[in-house]
């Protein structure tokens, strides 16, 4: 992997990087998960699984009396 290639993909990274810290952040989880979108291969599998099948911290709940 030579150096062209290397700015491509940090490029592309923090592009996906910012939205994504702010949906962490938006949600009330730490931004740091954010970080997993450069881990190769399953890292931005990883982030969408997580924001699909967690519960959010600042999602309000019904409570039925």
């Amino acid at each position: 992997m030579g150096v062209p290639e290397f700015f491509r993909v940090a490029i592309v990274g923090l592009m996906l990087l910012v939205p994504v810290f702010f949906i962490y952040k938006r949600v009330g989880f730490n931004p740091a998960w954010a970080l997993l979108v450069f881990v190769p291969g399953f890292g931005l599998l990883a982030v969408f699984l997580q924001l699909a099948l967690m519960p959010w911290p600042n999602q309000k709940t019904i409570k039925e009396e």
